[in-house]
């Protein structure tokens, strides 16, 4: 049986390097070879997150990670303003709810981003708000937010500010420290492109003066047992890691350096673009406002008479390329197309390949090669 092309907004297809790494022996994750691994580990997640500040590694989903982001720098009672227009930004505010911290919602249409302004107006009408959560990626949309404008307006603030770069680190612009980001988030198997299971945070010094004023209420995912194990020698995290995976991000870390950012950015944007240009050739409609949409991920109304199931069976079924439904209330409405991690005009060109044949073969368009062609004059 043919392997199953992932084009999904995570995971991810993992390159044999990555692969290859994790099967190297599990060594002790308190002695000195882990120890080694670990800084070396951090020390490229921090290059890659573009920070002088430490970062930790998390073994856990991103989910761990905006659990660890919001309930270790803003305490039980106090106010956080969360940006939500879509499904990880309501995620966002559920984790604030369930540490009993006072949630502000921001709603953003979905399939728009948010604006600094919005943001600028919102803490102007409220001084108690301690920190903004922001999706920086919106994978259940599509949609990028401006996380550098914001940065701008919150500089302006004594509010923290919390981005989650998991579905963006390494496939879209992340400055940390150029756009004041106070905590940011990421996740291993999305533009990283290792396994999934393994989450990444690094909190500036406001963020880390937030911390020791909170009452904690987390145990697993407290950053201050983290800080507390890391400055140990040899180095170690609080609870048992998952070595094998730390081996891993390790190594897909090393290929994200060794590409270079800038470069592998430019390459998620063109490929973003391709993406895009290829549903326009095949008569799709963006669900995304164009202006805004993702560099990883490209969401795409489904065409009228099409159901969900017909139309993703048959491109995973028979052309072996997996798609991604919509979420929420956009199930059966939309599908969506990952372009992140390890992805060239091969990839696409296998899946708009896929999407043609099947949009064809369901009597939904008449030119199955039309995406293919857009990809082709896009990489030439």
């Amino acid at each position: 049986m043919d392997e199953i092309l992932l084009m999904l907004p995570g995971p991810t297809t993992v390159h044999p390097r990555v692969l290859n790494a994790m099967s190297q022996a599990v060594v002790n994750h308190r002695g000195a070879k882990y120890g080694e691994i670990l800084t070396e580990t951090s020390e490229l997640m921090s290059d890659v997150f573009q920070t002088s500040n430490q970062s930790y590694l998390l073994t856990g989903s991103g989910t761990a990670a905006m659990e660890a982001a919001i309930s270790n720098v803003v305490n039980s009672g106090e106010k956080i303003l969360n940006v939500v227009g879509g499904k990880f930004g309501e995620r966002f505010m559920k984790i604030a709810n369930a540490h009993g911290i006072t949630t502000e919602e921001l709603a953003v249409e979905w399939g728009t981003a948010v604006t600094p302004e919005a943001i600028k107006a919102a803490l102007d009408a409220d001084e108690d708000i301690k920190a903004v959560s922001v999706v920086h990626n919106e994978t259940s949309t599509g949609v990028a937010a401006p996380i550098e404008a914001i940065g701008k307006v919150m500089k302006d603030y004594d509010a923290l500010y919390i981005v989650d770069t998991v579905s963006s680190l390494g496939g879209d612009y992340v400055d940390v420290d150029k756009f004041g980001i106070d905590v940011c988030i990421t996740g291993s198997q999305k533009c990283i492109a290792a396994p999934p299971g393994m989450a990444a945070i690094t909190l500036s010094d406001d963020a880390w003066a937030a911390a020791d004023k909170v009452d904690s209420h987390t145990f697993y995912l407290d950053m201050q047992a983290a800080k507390k194990s890391g400055d140990k020698n040899p180095p170690q995290t609080p609870y048992t890691p998952s070595v094998s995976l730390t081996y891993a991000m390790n190594e897909a870390l090393k290929m994200v350096m060794e590409e270079g950012l800038e470069n592998r950015v430019a390459r998620h944007h063109k490929a973003a673009k391709a993406s895009v240009a290829a549903s326009k050739a095949l008569g799709l409609e963006l669900f995304a406002d164009e202006k805004v949409s993702s560099a990883t991920v490209t969401a795409v109304k489904m065409p009228e008479g099409v159901t969900d199931a017909e139309f993703r069976g048959t491109t995973r079924d028979k052309y072996g390329v997996e798609l991604a439904g919509g979420q929420d209330h956009l199930k059966g409405n939309i599908f969506r197309i990952g372009h992140m991690g390890n992805i060239s005009y091969k990839e696409l060109v296998q899946t708009f390949a896929a999407i043609g044949m099947t949009l064809k073969g369901l009597g939904a368009i008449e030119d199955a090669g039309a995406g293919v062609a857009s990809i082709t004059e896009s990489y030439l």
